[in-house]
């Protein structure tokens, strides 16, 4: 009792010294919602999109501007050649069409709505000459929850989150208490280092464990998230993460004396996992060559795992190897910030 006592005294004093300070109330617990919010309004269910399509006005335009019609979901513009080629540049028309005795289609093919606009053009001015389709197909539209974006989105939101606390809500602390000469104090009190790091991270993991609950409770209420799995796989998933990225805080905040190098640092260490990681579209669109590097990330691994278990219903046997790699950096930051970490 008397090694668990101090530790248990520095979580409940970490604890209430986070709660007095209004920042971290809105970038754990509002920040969150709010970017749900605005990314689940701007990705909702909703009719496709028009497509605009540019027809340099000729002769040879009126058969096009009759083809393309509002009904086919074509929002149409006849323009001059010049004033066409702007548009198509400035992004503001996703194909231009060129009358003549061929028509000519001008796009750029690195622009998906550009590829998918020469598709539908095509094919609405083929059956307007007169084709007919030799096999007849229906199309089922699938949108219910589970195969949405916003469905996608929460887990790596919460992913996302795991990180930016783990990182700055443990780094940026102990980098601000040695530039204070707070831990300079401690080192004269009969406190273990263990006690005290260990103490700093189990608040951080308290307080995703609440920001877990409010996020799928918001997904749920507000977007009808469907979980598919148990919640004590994704609370033990959301709990690993915590700890490997409070480890990474430790870490990178072990020696550090300057608020500026902390900040650079850890930029320098969560840019690529923003990037790479699979928040907000999958991990899957790299090339091949780099996925490896891209699935040995920490942060990869919690968002694949996350997304198994809300979406798929995956237990924990199932994804031991996302686990493995959480693990391997948990375990090695929290021993190497451990061993260098300095109170001065």
């Amino acid at each position: 009792m008397s090694r668990r006592h101090p530790f248990l005294l520095l979580v409940l004093a970490r604890m209430r010294e986070l709660m007095r300070e209004p920042e971290v109330v809105f970038w754990v617990f509002i920040f969150p919602i709010l970017l749900a919010v605005g990314l689940g309004i701007a990705f909702r269910n909703k009719p496709p999109d028009e497509i605009v399509v540019g027809v340099v006005d000729t002769a040879g335009s009126g058969p096009i501007l009759a083809a393309l019609t509002p009904a086919g979901g074509f929002a149409v513009e006849a323009v001059s050649a010049p004033e066409a080629a702007k548009r198509l540049r400035l992004g503001k028309v996703s194909l231009v069409v060129v009358p003549g005795a061929r028509y000519e289609y001008r796009y750029d093919p690195t622009r998906p709505d550009s590829v998918l606009a020469r598709q539908k053009v095509h094919d609405a001015l083929q059956r307007a000459a007169g084709r007919a389709d030799p096999i007849e197909v229906t199309e089922t539209l699938i949108t219910e929850p589970g195969a949405r974006y916003i469905d996608f989105l929460i887990p790596g939101l919460l992913g996302m989150n795991i990180m930016s606390g783990g990182m700055w809500g443990v780094g940026f602390l102990l980098v601000d208490m040695r530039t204070r000469k707070l831990l300079k104090r401690l080192i004269a009190t009969p406190m273990r280092r263990s006690d005290f790091l260990g103490a700093i991270m189990t608040s951080r993991i308290l307080l995703v464990l609440a920001e877990m609950v409010l996020l799928l409770v918001f997904g749920r209420v507000i977007f009808h998230l469907v979980i598919q799995g148990s919640l004590w796989t994704i609370t033990l998933l959301a709990i690993l993460g915590a700890f490997v990225f409070a480890g990474l805080g430790l870490l990178v905040a072990s020696r550090t004396a300057r608020i500026e190098t902390a900040s650079g640092l850890m930029n320098l260490v969560m840019l690529p996992m923003f990037v790479f990681s699979g928040i907000f579209f999958s991990s899957d669109r790299f090339p091949a060559a780099v996925r490896p590097f891209v699935k040995a990330l920490p942060l990869t691994a919690l968002n694949d795992a996350l997304r198994a278990a809300i979406l798929e219903g995956a237990d924990l046997p199932s994804q031991i190897g996302r686990i493995l790699v959480m693990l391997a950096w948990g375990v090695l930051a929290f021993v190497v910030a451990l061993r260098i970490f300095r109170w001065n």
